[in-house]
């Protein structure tokens, strides 16, 4: 008698470890699963960064100063506005860091002719850029 409840007690031992192991590895696999929203999220990253550098870009040229560096140089916003589109990540990443840093100086009373010359310079390198991608 003893013998039958302790292969009962065995019998259901193992039947509660052989039903358990699936939800273990079902709880493991679910700590690493990424939800949708997640993962849409972390892609439109840098999107929305390009997104944001493209526009203190445009908003360089758009201000006053800058649309008289523009004519200065003789050259159109229109032109500018289609080569901040073609121009790869990196070069519109690193010349809206020069853009925040001119637009800072025009918000302070800081701007030289230095700093028109820099607006100059960049966009300069806008349309080289997009003349060399072509």
């Amino acid at each position: 008698m003893r013998t039958k409840k302790i292969k009962r007690i065995a019998a259901m031992l193992l039947a509660a470890a052989v039903s358990a192991g699936p939800m273990l590895g079902q709880s493991e696999t679910d700590k690493h699963v990424v939800s949708l929203g997640e993962l849409n999220k972390d892609a439109a990253g840098p999107a929305e960064a390009r997104r944001a550098n493209e526009a203190e870009i445009r908003h360089l040229f758009a201000t006053v100063d800058g649309q008289k560096a523009l004519k200065t140089a003789n050259v159109e916003y229109a032109k500018i506005d289609r080569a901040v589109s073609s121009m790869s990540d990196e070069d519109v990443a690193r010349i809206s860091s020069r853009a925040r840093e001119i637009d800072r100086d025009f918000a302070a009373g800081n701007l030289s002719d230095h700093d028109l010359l820099l607006i100059l310079i960049i966009a300069l390198i806008v349309i080289i850029l997009i003349v060399v991608l072509r």
